[in-house]
């Protein structure tokens, strides 16, 4: 299946654990031929991807993992790689990029793909690629290692914080380098142990977490949606947007957080475990998307007021005649 090829693997990253785990199982996979593991913010991909240029397309293998793009000019783009001779693969698992390839979106012709929800994209990856070494008679135990590590990414991707340390491995990979994350995970054991690497990234973004959470609540504001018995609490952060709504969550019964966060310039939106408000549905309004229970956008917001325009212009998007 063209394991003589090169192979370049786009993710999510570089400080998304579950896009930087995907590079990683597709590295320990491929280990032998010539890999590239390039990541990309959501907002960057369409650009990242079609600066993906291979002078021999016929020896080439695409993997896109963790991240969708949203341009047709992109559809165009790797559809014509394909035409060309390269093998295209796509592993994702957000919300929003299942609805909009049933709805006609994303209209790529891939050599395989592995679209659902089940799972985060790294662990649907690592199944997928375990899967198919078992099928070819391939030895792999530098892929079979990684799962713990799998594990850990797809519990605190898909925020079911039940593994003891996934929340403090996101956490420390967040605050390393570009490629230093990635460098230190390829390298990691399968116990998960920590090195002098991790543990001083460990301690500086708790620092960091501790300097947004004192922001977070000195800017938070809530707006109640009327009819639903439901709040919109938000606020302003840097970064660390999931680890303060993690924290909230026992301060609010029924709630959606939006947190704004000025590293980024976008809106994280996480929800307690009452509410069932499908998150990525409420992303799209705003030209984002991502999980039922974790996801993201961008909006136009004043600096004077920031919180209370967000919780305001949410909790109307969320109204009872809004179908939320």
């Amino acid at each position: 299946m063209g394991s003589d090829r090169r192979v370049t693997l786009v993710s999510h990253g570089p400080n998304c654990l579950d896009g930087l785990t995907c590079a990683v199982v597709g590295a320990r996979y491929f280990a032998g031929s010539e890999f590239t593991a390039r990541f990309s913010s959501n907002r960057d991909i369409d650009e990242t991807l079609r600066e993906y240029n291979p002078a021999d397309p016929a020896c080439e293998q695409l993997w896109i993992t963790d991240i969708s793009w949203r341009e047709s000019a992109t559809d165009k783009h790797l559809n014509s790689l394909a035409e060309a001779g390269v093998e295209l693969y796509w592993v994702d698992h957000h919300k929003s990029a299942i609805d909009r390839r049933a709805e006609g979106g994303l209209d790529v012709q891939f050599t395989d793909h592995v679209l659902e929800d089940t799972y985060a994209a790294s662990r649907l990856l690592f199944n997928y690629l375990r899967n198919r070494a078992a099928r070819l008679g391939e030895s792999k135990p530098g892929l079979l290692a990684l799962e713990n590590l799998v594990m850990l990414a797809d519990d605190v991707d898909r925020w079911v914080l039940a593994r003891d340390g996934s929340r403090r491995l996101a956490l420390a990979v967040r605050a390393m380098e570009h490629d230093e994350a990635y460098r230190v995970l390829l390298s990691m054991d399968s116990n998960i142990t920590y090195g002098a690497e991790l543990t001083l990234a460990l301690e500086q973004a708790e620092r960091k977490m501790a300097e947004s959470l004192a922001l977070a609540r000195s800017t938070r504001t809530t707006a109640s949606v009327d009819g639903l018995g439901l709040s919109v609490v938000a606020a302003e952060c840097m970064d660390y947007a999931g680890e303060i709504a993690d924290q909230w969550k026992g301060d609010f019964d029924k709630a959606v957080f939006a947190l704004f966060d000025h590293r980024s310039g976008a809106v994280s939106l996480r929800r307690t475990p009452s509410c069932d408000i499908d998150l990525a549905r409420l992303a799209s309004r705003f030209d984002g998307g991502g999980h039922a229970a974790a996801s993201g956008c961008t909006m136009q917001l004043p600096e004077n007021g920031r919180s209370a325009e967000l919780a305001a212009s949410l909790a109307a998007a969320l109204g009872p005649d809004k179908g939320a």
